[in-house]
């Protein structure tokens, strides 16, 4: 058995943290995290949640906005040409989607937008930059001005505890003791502590909470007709001809109109009916390792119809040991009269996926909270991509 703290510190803050910038640069690039801001032209590098350096940017120009919202470097090269823009040279080249907004090295940073979209930085600002971060920095691009704080709340995710657990006896093999003789050495077998887990996953976890839309209405119509028998070409919540054959399929059998919308609610109920399905609740997790998709599942989350905003938030130390875990947050939309502890109120995690997470969770982990569901930029090859409307 173990014992697990239930309850940390809650605290937060809505103000904005004063820093003093200093030139060091970051020792563990799992907890990096940059911080543009379009309304400054600036970029700020936090580690651990505190910032050790900052530059001058140029992002896009009008008619070439770069966009908001939280990224991840997914691709790295010391030298890149654009194939957009007639080649143009862009070193220490930081990818962010595959659609073509990068950080890079640029002769021309006015410190105000001046860009196709990139963030261009200043060359030995961006040589310094590259050797900082690792494949899947994260990357907040705001119209505003943000940074971290601290944040306890009990929907974050903890470490178990390594207290309590059972003890072993060593290998030293077991000797009878001869009561009868006193004067001679005695050997005894002593217990030892089972080690407790002081190593910690070095792997940081991207975790996705919105709310369900049509991509996961299709992922659970995928899975109930393909239970049935039915051919989907696979359950991706995309909606591909095999699918909609399917529905069609499923409709002529059970006398359901074939004009108009492609799912509705009479073929959902019709389908939940035949398959036994329960409906699911309003909410959706997502969980990526390494750019790859580890899990997705339907969670509850209170009110669904109110916003959640857009926010990050970070574990930038995690111990195994100590079972303890320090995030810090940011918010890039504010959700309308509400405090991001107030969304989090909301969101409810089942006990066994927590515990999942909880046995995987490592420093860098992020969670983001949006409304902006999946998000068109999240592929193959990417972490979650949040691009917030213009």
């Amino acid at each position: 058995m173990t014992v697990r703290t239930v309850l940390r510190a809650f605290s937060i803050s809505a103000c904005l943290v004063p820093f003093a910038v200093t030139p060091a640069l970051a020792a563990n690039p799992a907890t990096i995290q940059i911080v543009v801001s379009k309304q400054t032209q600036s970029l700020t590098v936090y580690e651990d949640g505190k910032a050790v350096s900052q530059s001058r940017v140029s992002t896009g120009k009008e008619g070439h906005d770069t966009p908001s919202g939280i990224f991840s470097v997914i691709q790295k090269a010391k030298y890149h040409e654009s194939n957009l823009y007639s080649n143009a040279p862009m070193p220490w080249m930081q990818r962010l989607t595959w659609s073509g907004i990068a950080l890079h090295e640029s002769s021309s940073v006015p410190n105000f937008p001046a860009s196709h979209g990139c963030v261009r930085l200043p060359s030995e600002f961006a040589r310094k930059l590259y050797g900082m971060t690792a494949m899947g920095a994260q990357v907040i691009i705001t119209d505003g001005v943000v940074a971290p704080a601290p944040i306890g709340h009990p929907m974050l995710f903890f470490p178990p505890s390594q207290k309590g657990g059972e003890q072993r006896l060593s290998d030293v093999q077991l000797r009878g003791i001869d009561t009868t003789s006193r004067d001679g050495p005695v050997e005894v077998a002593l217990a030892e502590p089972a080690p407790s887990r002081a190593d910690t996953p070095d792997v940081a976890l991207r975790i996705l909470i919105t709310l369900r839309g049509d991509r996961e209405v299709m992922h659970d119509v995928q899975e109930q007709l393909t239970g049935l028998g039915f051919e989907t070409g696979g359950v991706d919540g995309q909606a591909g001809s095999l699918t909609r054959q399917a529905i069609l399929g499923f409709k002529r059998w059970k006398g359901l109109p074939l004009r108009g919308p492609l799912i509705t609610p009479a073929f959902l109920a019709q389908l939940q009916a035949t398959t036994g399905a329960e409906p699911q609740p309003d909410g959706q997790i997502y969980i990526r390792r390494n750019f790859a998709p580890l899990t997705e599942r339907a969670i509850r989350i209170d009110e669904p119809k109110r916003p959640l905003g857009t926010h990050v938030i970070e574990a930038t130390k995690v111990s195994h040991a100590s079972a303890d875990a320090t995030w810090n947050a940011m918010t890039l939309e504010p959700a309308a009269g509400q405090t991001l502890a107030a969304v989090m109120d909301r969101i409810h995690i089942p006990d066994d996926l927590r515990r999942d997470i909880e046995q995987q969770l490592a420093a860098g982990t992020s969670i983001t909270i949006t409304d902006h569901g999946l998000g068109e930029e999240t592929a193959d090859g990417t972490d979650f991509i949040t691009v917030l409307p213009k």
